[in-house]
């Protein structure tokens, strides 16, 4: 593809979004949650792990602990192995009882809603910040972006590639942001990660099922895990 105009790379972005909207108009998140508390958990688990896997995980754990107060004062051991299915259970462990310490002793216990007081919580980056922002609190502060959001926007042609080996998110974020109206940043995010599992994975894509197909450069990118 040419190399191509802002107004145009914005024309094609909203057509693009026009399409995700026609096939994956129910996009959501795949984890499973019922508190803001349980998305911020669930989303802290998912790095580097299935949502499937953090569903099988989470069902009993949601239901023996209800409150950050809950999460906190269990034992560090104890947590760690509750959740090690997911893998990097110490780091995990130590991010959730610390994120729900600070949520009890500066929030009053319920999870705070702006990006900024969010990401003031042990171990929330903007990606776990925008998941529960967006899809507990329909607050639209950025564009989630995950391995997917990462590989698609690349692949497509919707922010600018990069020649290093470490994916710099923030950039891709930024991007998208600018092409995408701020009403439909978090819907996009859904779509996007939805269209990366079921049509877009990272080794061969089905480009003759894709919807947006003639609307993709189909740019060839190497692009690492995302947490």
């Amino acid at each position: 593809m040419p190399q191509e105009s802002k107004t145009d790379k914005q024309k094609r972005a909203l057509q693009i979004l026009e399409l995700m909207h026609e096939t994956y108009p129910g996009a959501t998140t795949a984890l499973n949650w019922r508190t803001p508390l349980e998305l911020l958990i669930a989303t802290v688990l998912s790095a580097q792990c299935t949502d499937e896997k953090v569903n099988q995980v989470t069902a009993e754990l949601f239901n023996k602990y209800e409150t950050c107060a809950d999460w906190a004062a269990v034992d560090q051991e104890v947590l760690e192995q509750e959740i090690r299915p997911t893998g990097f259970f110490r780091n995990k462990a130590k991010s959730i009882r610390g994120a729900c310490a600070a949520i009890c002793e500066r929030f009053g216990g319920e999870v705070p809603q702006t990006m900024e007081e969010m990401l003031t919580l042990p171990g929330v980056a903007r990606k776990t910040a925008n998941v529960v922002l967006g899809t507990a609190f329909g607050v639209a502060e950025g564009i989630v972006v995950d391995t997917h959001v990462s590989r698609l926007a690349l692949r497509m042609g919707l922010a600018p590639q990069q020649k290093t080996k470490s994916i710099n998110t923030d950039k891709i974020e930024q991007a998208l942001m600018e092409l995408f109206p701020r009403d439909q940043w978090v819907f996009i995010a859904h779509a996007l990660i939805w269209h990366g599992r079921r049509i877009c994975p990272a080794r061969k894509p089905m480009c003759d099922e894709c919807r947006v197909n003639e609307l993709c450069p189909k740019v060839g990118v190497q692009v690492v895990q995302v947490d």
